[in-house]
């Protein structure tokens, strides 16, 4: 049996906000340290790139189960004592139906490493955050953390149907199917993964080891996809984590038509809004998230009938986030200024999902850096499958060329204004490709509700770590702490 999930649930917020270090505080204080499972294989295959100072990843792969896996790894992106700073990263092959072995290997070896790291040297519980938006490498992906030891599984970004049976199959080491979206699809696509692949270990029925089962809980902004996921057993989460418009990173788009206030952002009413009591009365336990920025609101959210919360923002800005130390300086001090605007915009992600973007200068948020940017797609993690005239699956992005977008069958129009996520939140993780014309800019994410939180939190440098969060939305917990019983799956 897991442990139970605890009453605090830090965001794992991507692109490597959410590291090894900010998850390893988190958990070794009590609560459940959530790292992001999104562009791991990026993000490490640079770490190695640049030395892998420290040597954490290399600790972390010693213990991985098929050492000639990490030896292949290694060997393709270990580079002893760094590239030189004027180098180009190489580039990672860009996943598909049938991606190639070598990808397959580095994502399970990297969301092990994060996971193990996350999980060193305490006793505390670990989950991993997934988008179900990237589709195909989440089987790879969920795995490796599972060889790790990760106690939840957290998705949003979509409706994860297929991750409780993908978690059984994985858990008994069955070779899996898992069907991803296509545009246009005249039949079911799907990619497939053997964990014999990556563990050569089998039991006598011929399966790879049985590993433990985690929790899944599946991110909503809607009661409708909560009673879609609860209808049949096979989709049924083991909690749901309630998020709000709020909160940083994607949102789920308003129900109904989009309507646009003067700013330009989308208008959420009444039906975005989540019938927490009906929610209750399924029995399945629940986290609110999106704006719980105060210790107040934690306690609001039990009286709600919560299990918890789930917290972004404070973690991000924390000084164990994975965000860019001058990046996050910036933030703060523009916040702290009350100049700091945080605008959701309906049209930055490639993905189609409202985006927040904060509105900081050096990044992509400036219209002179974003019309600067020349389109490329090179990390393609956001590009949609269509299916072609023959049968065979293509993949488009609206943020790459547009002339390579217009021949694939999209329009002019879908490109405008849509920004290469991918590249631009490696860049506020200070991994971004070098190009040409210097650095791939940064394009930052973050909660609206920030300036209260730094107002709150930041001392006399504006500056406070995960303990420090932790410590303060618990603070008006009266006989409670932060391993309160609820069910987790088995």
């Amino acid at each position: 049996m897991n442990p139970r999930i605890p009453l605090l649930i830090q965001g794992g917020m991507g692109v490597g906000i959410s590291g090894w270090r900010l998850a390893n505080a988190v958990s070794g204080a009590g609560g459940l340290g959530v790292v992001a499972g999104t562009a791991l294989e990026i993000t490490h295959a640079r770490q190695l790139s640049d030395g892998d100072q420290g040597g954490h990843l290399r600790r972390a792969y010693a213990a991985f189960p098929d050492q000639e896996v990490v030896e292949r790894v290694l060997g393709r992106w270990y580079i002893p004592g760094g590239k030189a700073p004027e180098d180009k990263y190489r580039n990672v092959p860009l996943g598909r139906l049938d991606s190639a072995p070598a990808l397959r290997e580095l994502i399970v070896l990297a969301n092990f490493a994060e996971v193990w790291l996350a999980r060193e040297g305490h006793e505390g519980q670990v989950g991993i955050n997934f988008l179900e938006k990237l589709q195909v490498p989440t089987p790879e992906g969920i795995y490796g953390a599972m060889l790790a030891g990760v106690n939840a599984v957290l998705m949003g970004a979509g409706i994860p149907a297929g991750i409780p049976r993908l978690l059984d199959d994985l858990a008994v080491g069955r070779a899996v199917e898992y069907t991803i979206d296509v545009a246009g699809a005249t039949r079911p696509h799907a990619v497939h993964f053997d964990p014999r692949s990556v563990v050569r270990a089998s039991t006598p029925e011929g399966l790879a080891p049985p590993l433990l089962r985690p929790g899944f809980l599946a991110i909503i902004s809607s009661n409708t996809l909560a009673n879609f996921l609860l209808k049949d057993p096979e989709t049924s989460p083991d909690g749901f984590v309630v998020e709000g418009s709020g909160a940083g990173g994607h949102n789920a788009p308003p129900r109904g038509k989009l309507v646009l206030d003067e700013r330009g952002e989308p208008v959420y009413g009444p039906r975005d809004r989540v019938d927490l009591a009906k929610l209750a009365s399924t029995g399945v336990p629940f986290w609110l998230a999106g704006g719980i920025d105060t210790p107040a609101k934690v306690v609001e959210a039990l009286a709600a009938g919560a299990e918890g919360v789930q917290v972004g923002t404070p973690f991000a800005l924390s000084v164990d986030s994975g965000m860019s130390p001058a990046i996050r300086r910036d933030l703060i001090a523009a916040a702290s200024r009350g100049e700091l605007v945080v605008r959701t915009d309906p049209r930055a992600s490639p993905s189609g999902y409202p985006f927040k973007v904060a509105q900081l200068k050096g990044t992509v948020a400036e219209p002179d850096i974003y019309r600067a940017r020349q389109r490329v797609c090179d990390i393609g993690l956001l590009r949609t499958a269509y299916e072609r005239e023959d049968g065979s699956v293509g993949w488009r992005c609206p943020a790459e060329p547009v002339d390579a977008f217009v021949s694939k069958g999209g329009t002019v129009e879908e490109t405008e204004g849509r920004a290469c996520l991918c590249n631009g939140l490696v860049a506020t993780v200070e991994l971004g490709q070098r190009r040409t014309g210097g650095l791939e800019p940064p394009i930052v994410t973050i909660g609206d509700d920030i300036g209260q939180i730094v107002a709150t939190l930041g001392d006399a440098d504006g500056m406070w770590s995960a303990l420090d969060v932790i410590r303060w939305l618990t603070s008006e917990l009266s006989g409670s702490d932060l391993a309160a019983e609820s069910p987790q799956g088995t």
